[in-house]
């Protein structure tokens, strides 16, 4: 079972980052897991595949490279997690709580 390389901090809707929710992209073999801890989130892809909510059941994968931003619906708690290899999203389901791993959201 993959583990994630590194992990944001926990963000809300007051601390999420504007470049979040910008346009932006993981590097070359980095993928990304929204895992919202509580409330829902609006996730979109560049390339018009998709506009999703985001809750606790339901994270959001992101593949290298590709380019996605996110929305703010209203208090939100989420966390990003990176991983070196395709990630399980099973793992994210009803996350109990932030993982310990350091805040860095360059991936």
């Amino acid at each position: 079972m993959p583990v994630p390389s590194h992990s944001t901090s926990v963000f809300n809707e007051t601390t999420l980052p504007a470049a979040l929710r910008g346009e932006h992209k993981t590097k070359a073999g980095v993928w990304g897991v929204i895992q919202v801890i509580e409330g829902e989130l609006g996730f979109s892809l560049v390339n018009g595949d998709g506009e999703t909510v985001l809750t606790p059941d339901n994270p959001g994968l992101i593949l290298p490279e590709q380019l996605h931003w996110v929305e703010l619906i209203g208090p939100v708690r989420v966390q990003v997690h990176f991983y070196d290899q395709a990630p399980d999203l099973r793992d994210h389901h009803r996350h109990t709580g932030p993982s310990a791993a350091p805040a860095d959201i360059t991936a």
